[in-house]
């Protein structure tokens, strides 16, 4: 754990179900190497977990089953360690892949850009070889100029106790790509002869695995598990089936058929998945199908009707093929909390066991001081009085980050040439991408919050008339996407502190930095508390008892597409004539289509556009500008709220 981390205070309620085959699941880490500093329930670290996957392993062996640690992608673009690079990922990938995976697979992220697809080709591929699975992407070699798949296609093994898998990774049907890149669809994909041939494999398949940045529920829009699924299954339909997805930042388990399930782990290192599973016929496998001395899987896999969700995914009633006999299998899911109160826990009865850490976690937890500091990600702006949540309290109530927002928009939104002109400032909702909470606002939280670098572009003059119906227009519009990244997106503004961001790998273990923020030595001692704690309430197709932590309700309100800001407007109260309509370039479209509707009778296009302020200061910088003049008390002693829902 970092040395300025939480430690958590509410631990699991019970050990976990082991079975013939056992599961650790990752999914969109997006850079949380660190883990969440300022939230008691995610702040274990990197180094943490590589800890507990080692003493995970030993216990898998003592009690003579298996264990495969599994990640399906998405591995940057959300924090600094990952992101305050160039490309992104160079320092982190070399400290993320300190965990010794059994499969993985690509996500979106590591594709939207050439230098970060290639370093993904060359360096974090060739670390994981043929446990690395690409099954539908593809990428140019620089040195011959023909595509070619970035990692393998899949993989047919034998574990440790004898169980015979055959595996594929497939990424969703991603169109974001950089040219360097290819993803094959789904629906090509299942009907290549390889593919085929891997399904129909000559040697006996206990178990298929399948994995991929990829949501496990096969009604959400993007999802492409059901066309691999219904492949698999019409032509193995009695072969158990294991998926393992991602991309929607969810806890999730879903039931396919009597043979058949998929797990979803969360996201930024707040959620570990556990399944378990036991009865696979194998005529190779020595597992002990009930191990002895620990809870053991015991339900069965019944399909819902109609299927239900997390709440995040539009259910509707999609038709696959199933096995056509009874099953033997048993299964057991579980959501972990990411802190050492959790890992400490469920380590313990691993071989020897005197100390959750072991001496590669401590020496990655030691890399990602060193990185931490060297990148400068704990330069302080200011200490942020309160949490601010994207969507457990209303829209613009206290405690909501788009009124904090919206306050600093109004306060740093300025060009000082027409500071005295009123101007409405319009950002979409997506151009966030987490909650602040209370603590220390860093160079490190300003990827946190907003990691996107869409610059601020305006329309002079307008009538105000006008350009005071645009909020409405926009958020009675569609729905505005996050924005896509691209190159652009990683040029992030120099402005706000001085930074080396030409880090070169492999890192130094010793490199003791100093930073503006000084930090308490040693390790938290955690306290154990019996009080719910804010958090995660899962349901799934296996009811609502997965979440290894019983947590209280963080409520989820709805949020408007975009957020509007009003500055310089006269004192008195009455309207101005004319104002000038700010906006993210991102959404320059959508502003000029709104002053153009019928009922607002505007006639601007693209060339009545220009920029506000200077392009590098972007979306990436507002909010720390705002906390350098707002956010001074308490400097440098920042208090630490308990976090996000508390």
């Amino acid at each position: 754990m970092q040395p300025d981390a939480q430690g958590a205070t509410t631990g699991p309620k019970s050990p976990l179900e082991w079975g013939q085959i056992n599961f650790l699941q990752t999914t969109d880490t997006h850079g949380w190497l660190e883990g969440h500093i300022k939230e008691q329930n995610y702040g274990a670290d990197w180094g943490d977990y590589v800890s507990f996957t080692k003493h995970m392993k030993k216990k898998a062996k003592k009690l003579g089953v298996d264990l495969l640690l599994i990640d399906t992608g998405d591995l940057h673009d959300g924090a600094g360690i990952s992101d305050a690079t160039s490309p992104n990922g160079v320092v982190s990938n070399a400290i993320w892949d300190n965990v010794d995976y059994d499969l993985l697979t690509i996500g979106n992220h590591e594709l939207y850009v050439t230098e970060i697809a290639y370093e993904t080709f060359s360096n974090f591929s060739k670390v994981y070889g043929d446990r690395y699975l690409t099954s539908n992407v593809q990428i140019k070699d620089p040195a011959t100029g023909e595509f070619e798949y970035l990692g393998a296609k899949y993989r047919y093994f034998t574990t440790e106790q004898g169980l015979r898998i055959m595996s594929f990774g497939v990424l969703f049907d991603f169109t974001g790509n950089s040219n360097v890149s290819k993803v094959i669809p789904a629906k090509t994909l299942v009907q290549q002869s390889w593919f085929l041939d891997a399904v129909n494999f000559k040697k006996p398949i206990d178990l298929f695995v399948v994995i991929g940045h990829n949501p496990v529920r096969t009604n959400v829009t993007s999802s492409t598990f059901g066309t691999l699924f219904s492949t698999i299954r019409k032509l193995r339909p009695e072969v158990p089936i294991q998926a393992f997805g991602g991309h929607t930042h969810i806890r999730d388990f879903v039931v396919y058929d009597n043979k058949a399930t998929g797990m979803e782990s969360g996201r930024y290192c707040e959620t570990l998945g556990w399944v378990a599973v036991s009865g696979i016929k194998s005529s190779t496998c020595k597992a002990k199908h009930n191990p002895k001395g620990v809870p053991n899987p015991t339900r069965k896999a019944v399909p819902p009707t109609p299927p239900k969700s997390t709440g995040t995914a539009t259910v509707s009633a999609i038709i696959l093929p199933t096995s056509t006999t009874p099953s033997t299998l048993r299964y057991a899911r579980r959501y972990l909390d990411w802190n050492r109160l959790t890992f400490n826990y469920h380590a313990k009865g691993s071989q020897p066991y005197t100390s959750l850490d072991t001496s590669e976690g401590l020496t990655t937890t030691s890399e990602i001081t060193a990185a931490r500091a060297k990148l400068n990600l704990t330069d302080l702006y200011g200490c942020a009085p309160e949490t601010y949540c994207q969507y457990c309290k209303p829209f613009l109530a206290d405690g909501n980050l788009f009124g904090l927002l919206q306050t600093a928009l109004s306060t740093v939104v300025v060009n000082e040439t027409r500071k005295d002109i009123p101007r409405l400032i319009i950002i979409n909702t997506g151009s966030v991408r987490f909650d602040l909470a209370k603590g220390p606002f860093t160079y490190d939280d300003s990827f946190i919050v907003s990691p996107f670098a869409d610059a601020f572009q305006f329309i002079a003059d307008v009538p105000y008339a006008q350009a005071s119906k645009v909020i409405d227009i926009l958020n009675a519009g569609a729905f505005q996407k996050k924005r896509e990244l691209s190159v652009a997106d990683f040029a992030f503004s120099p402005i706000l502190a001085d930074r080396d961001t030409c880090i070169d790998p492999p890192l130094t273990h010793s490199y003791e930095g100093k930073t503006r923020r000084s930090k308490a030595g040693g390790r938290l001692h955690l306290r154990q508390n019996t009080s719910p704690v804010p958090g995660y309430t899962t349901t799934d197709d296996f009811g609502t008892d997965g979440d290894d932590t019983v947590h209280s309700r963080i409520p989820n309100y709805k949020q408007p597409n975009d957020l509007q800001a009003n500055a310089s407007f006269p004192i008195d109260g009455s309207k101005p004539e004319k104002v000038d309509v700010v906006f993210l370039d991102f959404i320059a479209s959508y502003v000029i289509n709104a002053l153009n509707t019928p009922d607002v009778g505007g006639a601007f296009s693209v060339k009545d556009v220009s920029y506000y302020m200077d392009k590098s200061f972007t979306t990436n910088s507002y909010l720390p500008a705002y906390a350098k003049i707002a956010w001074q008390a308490n400097v440098p002693n920042c208090p630490v709220g308990a976090g996000i829902g508390s």
